[in-house]
């Protein structure tokens, strides 16, 4: 069981329950009708990253679907609340690569993604035995990653929202789902 293709989806929802929250986040996203498995954070060799609309249309309701998912969930009215996923892509596509979830409070989509990216690009880096320093920026080490010639691309997808003003629950999801 490799999957071969790979898409993202980003969702959010508000309720008065903390489920149903997600729910509608999940719907938002476009994957509440499948019974989702969440997975560590490898990106399998040879799986591609296809368009959403693309990877729904192989997948049928109520089937078992993997995914890597990130959610974060507040009923603090005002409360910025931010999930995000990072990938890191290896240049060789025999090799696997990485999948970071990132939950935060307080942050911006900018901030909450660039880490999320910063996690799986590191993660590969280190698997790889790219030498870096680990004290440096992200993109001195973006840089480093990137020149090695061994990580092909990295890249970060959020959903940030603020807490409902009457103190409903919110949920963000970002999900990369895999079609077998």
């Amino acid at each position: 069981m490799i999957p071969r293709k790979a898409f993202v989806v980003k969702g959010t929802g508000v309720h008065k329950d903390k489920l149903a929250s997600f729910e509608l986040a999940l719907r938002d996203a476009g994957i509440e009708k499948f019974n989702l498995v969440t997975v560590s954070s490898i990106l399998p060799p040879n799986c591609v990253i296809v368009p959403r609309d693309e990877g729904l249309e192989e997948l049928a309701p109520g089937q078992i679907v993997y995914c890597v998912m990130a959610k974060n969930q507040t009923n603090e009215q005002g409360r910025m609340i931010a999930a995000a996923i990072g990938n890191a892509v290896p240049a060789d596509s025999n090799d696997y690569g990485y999948i970071s979830e990132h939950h935060s409070f307080g942050e911006d989509e900018r901030t909450a993604g660039v880490y999320a990216e910063d996690l799986a690009a590191t993660m590969l880096a280190t698997t790889l035995g790219i030498e870096f320093d680990a004290d440096s920026a992200w993109g001195e080490r973006e840089r480093v990653y990137k020149a090695s010639g061994h990580i092909f691309d990295t890249v970060h997808y959020c959903r940030c929202a603020k807490g409902d003003e009457n103190g409903l629950w919110t949920t963000v999801v970002v999900s990369i789902v895999f079609v077998l």
